[in-house]
């Protein structure tokens, strides 16, 4: 057995863009961070290819949609396969096409660019639980790896290898029903979206590069046991049987299996282990919100985990952890679960959507569902005093030039600080590195009070005016930032 003992502080098991995006954000928050993978190489296949507008603020900013071609934006979205505008105030309305390859480059480069360790090859075997740390074990190239750390989270997937090893609670329901696709080359099928046939639902989409993605599910299709993908036959056959159309001659790129299940760890946090991803919830990946809810958790973990795996975290600030995100995703999995049985039933849901599509129309249910389709509408519970800005994500705000460019709230935030907005003489920081800023002439600053941000954008004081709310700035500041 090769005993290594890295000086590191957290242990991230599962490089996919969860994985990555996490150990980026502890980097950037001066956390020590080996990820652990499974696959020897990253990822080559599209999989999930719809980045939502909450996931695409937080990628930029933290910079990196400069480093990338501006992706292909759509304003269309759909609420169980029902046409649903997904254009929001905002300052990446709609749904983003990016493959998840390219998802997962951009922030694997972006994580190693900061210092993080990541192990590829490295399968994890066992997790050991102890007062002071906790110690992965894992199968790597060279054999038998065992690395302590302050902490592990567990980025690993919906068939998580931590959560079976730590034995955590999962409740929920298995698969019902389920969808089978496939990225097919050399077919030439008519785009179909989400078109329901007598015999089934059926989505064709081509790509520029003129791969199909096809999905089908034929009513009353049984919920296969799986020990891998699907033959392609299956696809094709089932294509066939739904639209009448022959796919089988064509090249299959990727083969893919999915249902309905809807589960959800009944506590995020284990002690010294926790779950972000797939690893904490599963769901039908229905318009791409898995991997969106997935890349929201880890924004919202990293910067409290690596101020507590650092020491200059509030009491309490890791455990609000699961406080925040749980009750976010309990509430996406109950609309995924709603649209799925609405998307894959048969006619006897058909009176059910026709209702929806009229309720659609009107513009306030319109922008509900819109907004949490897209990741808009997260308050979080903060505590302060009450103002329509607390808890939710700060708007982009141009900001006063301070001996340089005007600027804007979003490129402030890149440097994983936070921010305080506000006109005047600021209140004490009390030593915390906060960025101070006054907003630009079209910007903020209500009523000369100060809005406090914390490092993953969300207001957790605002309005505060410095002679009468010094308690209240105090106790924001002391909650969410790190101590210097």
């Amino acid at each position: 057995m090769v005993h290594d003992r890295p000086d590191t502080q957290v242990v991230v098991v599962g490089a996919g863009p969860v994985g990555l995006l996490l150990a980026g954000e502890l980097r950037l928050g001066g956390a020590r961070v080996v990820v652990l993978e499974r696959r020897t190489g990253p990822l080559t296949e599209s999989r999930a290819t719809t980045l939502h507008a909450r996931t695409m603020e937080i990628l930029d900013s933290r910079g990196l949609l400069e480093t990338i071609p501006a992706p292909p934006n759509d304003l269309r979205g759909h609420f169980a396969g029902i046409p649903l505008d997904l254009g929001l105030p905002g300052s990446h309305p709609g749904q983003w096409k990016v493959p998840q390859a390219a998802t997962e480059r951009l922030l694997g480069d972006w994580a190693a660019g900061l210092g993080a360790d990541i192990r590829r090859g490295h399968e994890v075997r066992a997790v050991t639980r102890n007062a002071g740390h906790v110690e992965a074990e894992a199968l790597g190239p060279r054999g038998p790896v065992r690395i302590r750390a302050d902490h592990l989270v567990a980025c690993d997937g919906e068939d998580s290898t931590v959560r079976r090893l730590v034995g955590a609670d999962f409740p929920g329901h298995d698969a019902r029903r389920e969808m089978v696709r496939a990225d097919v080359d050399g077919i030439d099928v008519p785009d179909r979206r989400f078109e329901r046939l007598p015999d089934g639902l059926a989505i064709a989409a081509r790509r520029p590069d003129g791969v199909t993605r096809l999905m089908v599910h034929p009513h009353g299709a049984p919920v296969r046991t799986r020990t891998g993908a699907p033959a392609f036959a299956e696809v094709s056959e089932a294509w066939k049987r739904v639209t009448g159309e022959d796919v089988s001659t064509g090249v299959p790129l990727w083969v893919n299996a999915f249902g309905d299940a809807s589960r959800q760890l009944a506590r995020y946090r284990h002690g010294r282990v926790l779950f972000a991803g797939d690893a904490a919830h599963r769901q039908m990946p229905i318009g791409g919100q898995a991997l969106n809810l997935g890349l929201q958790d880890a924004f919202n973990l990293g910067w409290k985990l690596a101020a507590e795996v650092t020491g200059r975290a509030h009491p309490g600030l890791l455990d609000t952890y699961h406080d925040e995100r749980h009750a976010v995703g309990a509430r996406a999995l109950a609309s995924i679960e709603a649209q799925a049985l609405l998307l894959l039933g048969g006619p006897e849901v058909d009176a059910v959507r026709t209702l929806i599509r009229e309720l659609v129309a009107h513009a306030p249910v319109r922008a509900r569902l819109a907004a949490a389709v897209g990741g808009l509408d997260v308050r979080y519970p903060v505590g302060g005093p009450p103002h329509p800005l607390l808890g939710t994500r700060l708007p982009v705000v141009p900001l006063a030039a301070a001996g340089g460019a005007p600027a804007t709230s979003t490129q402030v935030l890149r440097a994983g600080r936070g921010l305080l907005l506000g006109r005047g003489t600021p209140p004490g920081l009390g030593g915390r590195t906060v960025p101070v800023f006054a907003p630009g002439e079209t910007g903020g600053g209500e009523d000369g009070g100060w809005t406090l941000v914390r490092p993953d954008g969300h207001v957790v004081l605002a309005g505060a005016h410095t002679d009468t709310h010094q308690k209240e700035f105090h106790d924001a500041l002391t909650r969410w930032f790190p101590a210097a």
